[in-house]
């Protein structure tokens, strides 16, 4: 790298705008075993106008970036290489505005999720993206790689709750569509051209969040169910018995049931029998009337054999200590090595699915443990293959990935595609899809320099 750059780049960002040596190499580049940083520096801009310089800088010198987020990514999405920078926007966390008028809040890329909610919680709103990483994951990272999380069901992904962006593109060039309005039908919709893209088009660098009104009430239960056809006509039968206000319907295969309330951290509500333990929370005008209305779902579905034991929550604190079960996901590092797998496929396909993996998994790996969870409302399933070595990855995860093809499947649901699913991409988009993706990461970034081999060759 051209000592000239650096120098350039600290006269841009200031002394504590830009981390060099031991300062970079101590950082990861992502979460759960990721490798350490091996850029050769990591930038920090206060502001767009200073990434902007920085990225003029760059491009004039070829010179490639990787963004660095809240770090939560799984596949690969951050991950760097000796000679690469990387564009930190971890001291742009402002909440610029909070519209309660209109239902919005602009925001700095840099700001965590959590915070974020919090935010509008103080106003009397509700930002409805929600995942377990709230703590960490950063806007613009949910942004950059169009997060799912808890309540896709009603809410929809981050693209839902996006109404404006700003970007940077590879040579500098500010992007700014910031508007507040829901309905903005002027040609091309140049916000959406950056969400789920992984930063290889552009840096997201401000936001204008949409918000929804809080609900004033909600009501959890946890329930079994004996029978994988039962799983769909139960969330049929909640869906339309909960006036609207279902908001989550989260399913966990007994095996990570067991495994995790096997754990000190947690006591299982229901005993470990069923195969499949549902999460059903409904969410609208008072916590009595969706009580009410949750144990009359949870009646009928009784009375209809859908479910075959429930517990209702009678506090937040229940409620949390059922939550806390699904995202415990730490448990799971106790079948290590472990290969972490997030794909969708419709509710149909899925039992034959994971028939079918489980036999071909158990013929090549007979010690393994396949551990399944996941938002069974939006056909989003996460597969946890454990005490599989490390070394038989690509074996594995073609065994998950090349099936989705014929049943239309995705092999990623949530997490994007980064560098670890990239082979793969072919099983979910057509030659045709991919060519036009090419074709717009050729028109802006010519060069390649922005988060180089993500997404696309």
């Amino acid at each position: 790298m051209n000592a000239n750059l650096i120098a350039e780049l600290t006269t841009v960002v200031g002394a504590k705008g830009i981390l060099t040596g031991n300062d970079v190499h101590q950082r990861r580049d992502g979460w759960m075993g990721a490798p350490a940083c091996q850029a050769e520096a990591v930038v920090r801009p206060a502001n767009t106008e200073e990434l902007s310089a920085v990225m003029r800088l760059c491009e004039g010198q070829n010179q490639t970036t990787v963004v660095h987020g809240g770090l939560t990514g799984l596949v690969g999405g951050a991950r760097t290489e000796s000679g690469d920078i990387v564009i930190s926007l971890e001291r742009m966390r402002s909440i610029v505005e909070i519209d309660s008028l209109n239902r919005t809040m602009t925001v700095e890329a840099g700001v965590n999720l959590q915070t974020v909610q919090e935010a509008a919680e103080a106003a009397g709103l509700f930002y409805p993206v929600d995942l377990g990483a709230r703590g960490s994951a950063t806007i613009g990272g949910t942004i950059a790689t169009n997060a799912g999380g808890n309540r896709v069901l009603r809410y929809g992904m981050t693209r839902e709750s996006v109404l404006g962006l700003e970007a940077v593109l590879a040579d500098g060039t500010v992007v700014s569509s910031l508007s507040k309005v829901l309905k903005n039908n002027t040609g091309y919709n140049l916000p959406h051209l950056f969400i789920g893209t992984e930063g290889t088009l552009g840096i997201v660098t401000r936001a204008v969040l949409r918000l929804r009104p809080k609900p004033l009430g909600e009501a959890t239960a946890l329930v079994a169910v004996d029978d994988f056809a039962n799983l769909s006509r139960l969330l049929n039968l909640a869906e339309s018995g909960l006036g609207g206000g279902l908001s989550s319907f989260e399913v966990m295969w007994r095996n990570f049931y067991e495994l995790v309330t096997g754990t000190e951290r947690h006591r299982p509500p229901l005993p470990v029998q069923a195969p499949y333990y549902v999460i059903i929370e409904t969410q609208g005008s008072s916590n009595e009337q969706e009580q009410a209305r949750l144990e009359a779902l949870l009646g009928q579905a009784l009375e209809q054999d859908l479910i075959s034991d429930a517990v209702l929550t009678q506090s937040s604190a229940e409620r949390e200590k059922i939550w806390a079960i699904r995202d415990d996901v730490e448990a799971l590092f106790s079948l290590a090595p472990i290969h972490a797998f997030d794909i969708s496929l419709p509710i149909s396909a899925m039992e034959p699915y994971l028939e079918a993996l489980q036999a071909q998994l158990d013929e090549q790996w007979p010690q393994n443990r396949c551990i399944v969870f996941g938002h069974l409302g939006d056909g989003n399933l996460h597969i946890i293959i454990g005490k599989v070595p490390t070394s038989d990855k690509a074996l594995v995860e073609d065994r998950v990935y090349r099936p989705l093809q014929a049943c239309n499947g995705s092999i990623s649901a949530e997490h994007g595609i980064g560098l670890d699913k990239k082979p793969y991409l072919q099983y979910s988009r057509s030659a045709a899809e991919i060519a036009v993706m090419k074709a717009l990461k050729q028109a802006l970034d010519p060069k390649n320099l922005l988060n180089p081999g993500k997404v696309l060759n």
